[in-house]
């Protein structure tokens, strides 16, 4: 399941505006703060997909049928660039397991790169509901070796991915290569890939805006 949460017109296309032009962006604070509101409008629609039970609750003046989730998902991040979105979907599911992912592009003499995976922190993931979040989805390759390593702590009954901005040719790579139950959920999705992996017209290097300029190594 793909879904463009710019399809519909919203707030989000207030966002997504000031995410991906050159000059707003340039502002850390609103730039993360956009990513962050992204991420909680995602953890809303999340949650209409999530089971439920109903709890009765003692108010001050009797008792009251909710309808609450029966098991808070799993939010697991790719460090550093993802933290902003998982900020917000940390906001609403706020009684969540948490999974942190170091993995990076790195760059060969040549211009090409490979992914490198080097720090993961995660909880059991049998059976659980896993949502990643990371704001680009380009060649779709981090996020399938991601995916694949996370196994190890167990196969969840679905993951959505969450992300700012999405490449029609990731999303296809993530649909053949992920063995999973995926739904991607995008502020919006673009069609085109640079040589060297870069969506166009996207919106730049979400880490770098988000947490300044990084050295390579």
């Amino acid at each position: 399941m793909i879904i463009n949460l710019s399809e519909t017109n919203s707030l989000i296309g207030d966002w997504m505006s000031e995410i991906r032009d050159a000059e707003i962006q340039t502002d850390r604070m609103r730039f993360r703060r956009n990513l962050e509101r992204l991420g909680e409008v995602a953890a809303y629609e999340i949650s209409k997909t999530l089971t439920y039970v109903d709890r009765e609750v003692q108010t001050p003046l009797g008792t009251a049928s909710c309808m609450v989730v029966r098991q808070q998902p799993v939010l697991g991040t790719i460090l550093r660039a993802g933290l902003a979105l998982h900020q917000g979907l940390v906001n609403y599911f706020d009684k969540a397991d948490h999974a942190y992912i170091s993995a990076y592009r790195k760059h060969n003499r040549d211009g090409s790169f490979e992914i490198s995976l080097e720090y993961v922190s995660c909880p059991p993931l049998d059976e659980q509901v896993l949502i990643l979040s990371d704001p680009m989805l380009a060649t779709g390759a981090s996020l399938v070796k991601t995916i694949d390593h996370l196994t190890e702590f167990g196969k969840p009954a679905h993951i959505h991915i969450v992300t700012a901005i999405a490449c029609t040719i990731g999303i296809e790579y993530v649909q053949r290569n992920a063995d999973a139950n995926i739904s991607i959920w995008a502020g919006d999705i673009d069609d085109e890939l640079t040589a060297k992996g870069y969506i166009v017209p996207g919106l730049g290097d979400a880490g770098d805006l988000a947490f300044g300029t990084k050295m390579q190594q």
